[in-house]
């Protein structure tokens, strides 16, 4: 088979992971706390979903394969093949030297660490809600469980990130403020 007729059968999947490969890494760099993993959880979803193409419906395919990535996530996760070795800082640069490029590395170094302890579904939460901008009933959609869930997810983890010592001692507000309990609600 040649290159230009392996092409004509993907039906648009080679466009597809083109053009999604950054949004999907920086998503999977959130999720996993690491670049390199982060190109292998990709790799490894879009390998998956190639085989499935044919049966993705199209208006779907973005939840398709955020679903995916979460859920390859949490299988990596669980069976614990990956030990995750973090740094707690990032070497300094000395071509970066200015007083900004510092700050913003400290301070993208504390979101991944206080993110790197959280729960798997607290983190798959905060990163598709705060980073992929997803409405609640989007996520979960993307992780198969109810809207409640999402929201209890959501407040832990928000609770826990603003309790975590790194942010909380961070310089600049990373997080959004709390939302007031709304009137009549259980705790």
């Amino acid at each position: 088979m040649t290159y230009e007729s392996a092409a004509a059968d993907d039906d648009g999947f080679a466009e597809y992971a083109v053009a999604a490969w950054p949004r999907l890494v920086r998503t999977a760099q959130l999720l996993t706390g690491d670049f390199h993993e982060a190109e292998d959880l990709v790799q490894t979803t879009l390998a998956k979903v190639y085989g499935r193409w044919r049966r993705v419906p199209r208006g779907e395919i973005d939840l398709y394969v955020r679903r995916s990535l979460i859920n390859n996530n949490l299988s990596r996760i669980r069976r614990k093949r990956v030990v995750h070795l973090l740094t707690p800082v990032l070497p300094e640069s000395l071509r970066h030297t200015s007083a900004g490029h510092a700050e913003a590395v400290e301070q993208r170094t504390s979101i991944l660490e206080a993110l790197a302890d959280l729960t798997a579904r607290q983190r798959a939460v905060m990163v598709l809600r705060y980073w992929e901008d997803l409405t609640e009933l989007e996520i979960a959609s993307v992780l198969n469980c109810s809207i409640g869930t999402v929201k209890t997810h959501a407040r832990r983890g928000l609770a826990a990130l603003r309790a975590h010592p790194r942010l909380a001692t961070a310089a600049a507000p990373v997080l959004p403020p709390p939302l007031p309990a709304p009137s009549g609600a259980r705790r």
